[in-house]
This record gives structure tokens, C-alpha cells and sequence, in this order.
């Protein structure tokens, strides 16, 4: 990874190239001196410090360039591009999958040849930005006849594909507990920054936080919590997965959850 550090005397409206990704923009009010940002967190990772300064505000950034999987840098899948990250000896997405025709909150996935997912609030624009949620059981396609209420038999072994692109598959347990150890078990280096104020992504996992769907057809937690399933059940009716919390530190590996539940699924490289 290349580091950068960039000083700026913040006058009005600056604006950084960024030929790779975009741009990012810094706004400084006229009056109350507030500063605003927009940051396209795609392939760069972004910690800010700002300064009131006799001069006018100081900003620093600490600027880390994030490397996309070697040879893959991005995914195209079902009419949709995917950026890929390098985390340590692991090849993630860097998006939430979204898969699959939207169904209503109340009727659950089934196994009938449709990738079904659930979009919070019933609301498509929440899928195209956040990802799709979905049960266990449509995560991992009913392979070998796994459901939210039965056991895979024989048990997965082996990479499960489930509904990710070809070449990629729904992490296990033991993979999940792989990226806690290399981010020292802190999610905040898991987190888009922004969506709190100790969020840190510099891992670029980039995880939203993109709420869940309730066993009842609920929706709960946007913009306080992210879950992700794991291909490892844990008896007929539970599944582990990985999940992390508005102004939480913790990554939470060994959480299980409701297989009739939807969460986001994020692919790992085969």
C-alpha cells in the first residue's frame, strides 16, 4: 500500500484529483466554519484531521492507497460491476451482492430456480446502494438440501458457491474469523467511513451499514448495523456470520443467527 500525506489550507471549496476513483471535495462554511465531504471510498482508504488555524483550516489527510485483488479488479455479475479488495491473503467484493428479483418482506425465499432477495423498506434504491438480504437458505442455494429450518446432508465441504458469481463463494466461519485477525479484531477498519465518526475502512472492506430483515418480515437496524452470513450452520434452525454495529469497535465472528432472517452476503475468492 502507498501512503501519502497531503496539507491543505482550506479556502471555500477544494477540490483533490483522484484520476483512479473519482474525486474527493472538501467544503469549508463561510461562517460557522464547518467542514463537509464527499469521498468516493472505492480503492482508497481516508482519515481526516481537520485544524482551525489562525490561518484558516488546516486539513490533514492520511491517504492509503488499496490494492484490488491482483489480476481482478473488478467483477461483472447479473448486469452489475463489482471492485474487488486485497485484504491480507483473502480476495473480497468490496460491494454487498445484489442478486436476484425483490420480493415482498412478508413472504419468505424459496427454493423454486429464482434468486430472490429483500430490499429494506420494500424499497429498490435501498438494494441498488446497500445489497440485497437474504435467508441462509437462498444464500447457499439449497445445497444439499440446507434450508433455514434443515441442516445441510452430508455437511458442505469445501467452497460453497450459493448465489456468488462463479469463482467466488459465501465465506465460512473460519474465514470470517481470518479477516477479524488481520484487521487486530477491529471493525472499525471494516466500516465505509462516515456513517460514524470511528469508522476507519482501512482494511477497504467497506462494510454499509445496511440493517436486516426480521424472521417476521421486518426491518430493523439501517444505518446501525451490518450482517453478514457465513456458509457454516449451526444446527437446523441457526447459521454463523459476521457482524459489526454503529460506534462499535468489536467485530462479532461468532454470532449465529436465524437462518429465516436476511442479511447481506459479501463473496471471498475461491
Amino acid at each position: 500500500m502507498k501512503k501519502i500525506l497531503i496539507i491543505l489550507i482550506l479556502i471555500g471549496t477544494v477540490q483533490i484529483s483522484k484520476a483512479q476513483t473519482g474525486s474527493i471535495i472538501i467544503t469549508k462554511g463561510n461562517n460557522a466554519g464547518t467542514i463537509t465531504r464527499q469521498i468516493d471510498s472505492i480503492g482508497f482508504s481516508t482519515i481526516w484531521n481537520f485544524t482551525n488555524t489562525s490561518t484558516g483550516w488546516t486539513s490533514t489527510i492520511n491517504y492509503t492507497k488499496l490494492a484490488p485483488c491482483p489480476g481482478t479488479p473488478t467483477v461483472y455479475y447479473a448486469g452489475q460491476t463489482y471492485h474487488t479488495v486485497q485484504i491480507g491473503s483473502q480476495c473480497w467484493l468490496v460491494e454487498n451482492l445484489n442478486v436476484g428479483t425483490m420480493i415482498d418482506s412478508m413472504q419468505d425465499q424459496t427454493n423454486n430456480g429464482v434468486i430472490e432477495k429483500y430490499c429494506y423498506g420494500d424499497d429498490p434504491a435501498n438494494c441498488a446502494t446497500y445489497g440485497g438480504l437474504y435467508q441462509w437458505g437462498e444464500a447457499v442455494q439449497y445445497k444439499n438440501g440446507a434450508t433455514n429450518t434443515d441442516s445441510a446432508n452430508p455437511a458442505f465441504s469445501g467452497n460453497v458457491q450459493g448465489i456468488c458469481p462463479s469463482g467466488w463463494h459465501i465465506p465460512t466461519l473460519n474465514e470470517f474469523d481470518t479477516l477479524a485477525v488481520i484487521v487486530n479484531l477491529d471493525g472499525n477498519a471494516l466500516k465505509v467511513i462516515g456513517q460514524d465518526n470511528i469508522s476507519t475502512d482501512t482494511s477497504g472492506f467497506s462494510a454499509l451499514l445496511a440493517g436486516y430483515r426480521d424472521g417476521g418480515g421486518y426491518f430493523y437496524g439501517f444505518g446501525g448495523y451490518a450482517g453478514f452470513w457465513s456458509s457454516t450452520g449451526d444446527g437446523a434452525g441457526y447459521a454463523y456470520g459476521m457482524d459489526l454495529a454503529y460506534h462499535g469497535k468489536r467485530v462479532y465472528v461468532y454470532y449465529y443467527g436465524v437462518k429465516a432472517y436476511g442479511y447481506n452476503v459479501r463473496c471471498v475468492k475461491d
